[in-house]
């Protein structure tokens, strides 16, 4: 099956408009798969140069804002479900939905 350069865009914009394993915005994640011994960074921007705020830990709920693309890395703008007032951005790789 031939994909054609129309369709092949149509799909990778319907994949980052889903968000596939995420919540749809506003609604609430969790994050998944950052392993046993480490911690997911929040950071005060949505890349690798921005602040680190604190490390979450799998299982953190969260609320999710909404999300950007920076250097071909998916950011997602979240604050603590338990602790509204701690936001930042943490890469959406690492979220699931509830």
């Amino acid at each position: 099956m031939r994909l054609t350069l129309t369709a092949l865009l149509a799909l990778v914009f319907l994949a980052g408009c889903g968000g596939g394993s995420m919540a749809s915005y506003g609604g609430t994640t969790t994050v998944r798969g950052v392993g046993q011994n480490d911690l997911l960074k929040l950071r005060a921007g949505p890349s690798l140069e921005y602040a680190v705020i604190l490390g979450l830990p799998d299982g953190t709920r969260l609320r999710r804002q909404d999300c950007v693309t920076e250097l071909g890395q998916r950011w997602c703008r979240v604050s603590l479900a338990a602790a509204p007032g701690i936001h930042g951005y943490v890469s959406a790789d690492y979220l699931t939905a509830n």
